[in-house]
């Protein structure tokens, strides 16, 4: 006798939305890894960190404040401890990071910045137990060292072909631990306002630093006396390397869950590194390959030992 018996609901939604939801995964990691393409083209173009970032804000301000006002709607205004704790979270979180991030790729290739940058989740571990006095497993301390280990190897090789891969090492890392902090201090907010909330009016507070940073440090009236593919590559950088991949990635989360999305993302540095070899002509060498391979390795350990 057959069985009558109907596929329960939730394991039918589940597999409508597994593909649709690793797809975004992926294409939001790859576009954020984008940026840093992006950004080393622009650099050929003369342009400066500050005026360079100012730009990417610029344009994706709009984007941002859309954002927030969409996921506001219906919603109670934010008090004024929730914009006290925009403000400093997101100056930290997105403007300081972004910044510092801008200014070492000026030294270092890209892929060695999203290397650096794909050390986060430790970093959040090692803040975690610096602030809130967190016990580390020891699965989690071996994924740690495995990929400090393929940073350094990286690292090492790259210092030799020039006297500033330190500085600019030095500034990405800055950039890492800055986002880190962020990620550590904003999960009350996160939990109150929602991610999509947060991210919408924190994100456009930061937009905001950048361009009075610019204001302060730069004449006005050179905002756009760039090249003019400096501007569209800036315009490039905030739709599709910035404002498309926070909406994708947080999109996959709704759909597979932030481990799979984890997952998903440890693509984002193969694909920064393919796109350095084959945009921005930066060698691919034995060194890159095993520093690669131990980072993302140390990553998997280290997120399998958190879940």
């Amino acid at each position: 006798m057959k069985s009558t018996r109907r596929p329960r609901l939730s394991t039918i939604s589940t597999d409508r939305n597994l593909l649709p939801g690793l797809a975004l995964a992926l294409f939001g990691s790859v576009a954020f890894g984008g940026k840093a393409i992006i950004v080393k083209l622009a650099y050929r173009h003369g342009v400066d960190a500050v005026t360079l970032l100012m730009l990417r804000m610029f344009f994706a301000l709009p984007i941002f404040l859309l954002m927030a006002w969409w996921s506001s709607r219906g919603k109670p205004p934010l008090s004024r401890r929730d914009w006290l704790g925009v403000v400093g979270l997101r100056f930290t979180g997105y403007y300081l990071s972004s910044f510092l991030d801008f200014a070492g790729l000026r030294y270092i290739t890209a892929s060695l910045e999203r290397l650096i940058l794909y050390l986060n989740p430790t970093l959040v571990l090692l803040l975690g137990w610096l602030l809130y006095r967190k016990t580390a497993r020891p699965a989690q301390l071996a994924g740690m060292a495995i990929s400090y280990c393929g940073v350094v190897l990286v690292f090492g090789h790259e210092v030799q072909q020039g006297s500033q891969a330190a500085l600019g090492a030095l500034l990405v890392f800055g950039s890492a631990v800055a986002y880190a902090t962020y990620l550590v201090s904003s999960g009350e907010l996160v939990q109150r306002l929602g991610s999509l909330r947060l991210v919408g009016w924190a994100t456009s507070v930061a937009c905001l630093c950048c361009l009075l940073q610019f204001a302060i440090l730069r004449p006005i009236g050179s905002a756009f006396e760039v090249a003019p593919q400096v501007i569209w590559l800036s315009v490039l950088n905030a739709t599709v390397c910035t404002a498309a991949p926070v909406l994708m990635v947080m999109m996959a989360i709704e759909r597979i869950g932030p481990a799979l999305s984890a997952q998903m993302g440890m693509l984002g540095p193969m694909s920064t590194i393919l796109m350095g070899v084959l945009i921005l002509g930066e060698p691919f060498t034995a060194w890159i390959a095993a520093g690669t391979v131990l980072v993302l390795a140390g990553i998997f350990v280290f997120s399998r030992s958190v879940r």
